[in-house]
């Protein structure tokens, strides 16, 4: 893996949930932060507590992203550096409405805990936005991925070369270097010939 980051780059999060994975029905959450290009910060573990749908499910994915996020604010302009509204990148629009506004019925059980972010939002430390499913790089930490989709996620990830170019290139350098050989193997053939015509092949009279 290799990381690159610029001097004009900031922190950017993109968060998700898998819903009742588990087998106590329990969600799984996925974070993942980079400064640039490059995971600088990952996390994929259970959630603590049930939730009774999928939007709340993504709702504590960002509460249990919020305290390193805060930190890595604290920590940056501790060392100086201007430290702008910090984006969250979400898949869930109901999530992201939940949060920019007061709660509902459905979720005031949980507004304690996880509900403090809507003040977080209005003194515009952080501000969530909408993320679509297929560049959630946050979404290889909660459920397996196959194919195209793990490629891409691992190139942007670990900052690497996309797999499958890679070894479309490979696979046409081996084929490259096969032709070369066989035209000089038969270039040796013909100077062989040529060197000891009783060796060549005589035409029938």
């Amino acid at each position: 893996m290799t990381q690159t980051i610029e001097p004009d780059d900031v922190a950017k999060w993109w968060v998700d949930s898998s819903y009742a994975v588990h087998p106590d029905m329990k969600s799984h959450t996925g974070i993942y932060m980079t400064l640039g290009k490059g995971a600088t910060y990952t996390a994929s573990c259970k959630q603590k507590l049930n939730t009774k749908s999928s939007t709340e499910a993504e709702l504590v994915v960002v509460d249990d992203a919020m305290g390193q996020v805060l930190w890595t604010r604290h920590f940056l302009a501790a060392q100086g550096h201007f430290v702008p509204t910090t984006t969250i990148y979400q898949d869930n629009k109901s999530t992201i409405l939940h949060g920019k506004s007061s709660s509902s019925k459905r979720t005031r059980h949980i507004n304690v805990r996880y509900f403090f972010i809507t003040d977080k939002i209005k003194k515009g430390e952080v501000k969530v936005a909408f993320c679509p499913k297929t560049n959630m790089l946050a979404d290889v930490f909660t459920k397996p991925l196959q194919g195209s989709a793990f490629k891409k996620m691992q190139s942007i990830i670990l900052n690497m070369p996309d797999t499958d170019k890679s070894s479309i290139e490979h696979r046409s350098m081996l084929v490259n270097k096969n032709s070369m050989g066989e035209r000089r193997d038969r270039s040796r053939s013909c100077s062989s010939e040529e060197a000891n015509p009783k060796n060549a092949r005589q035409e029938p009279k």
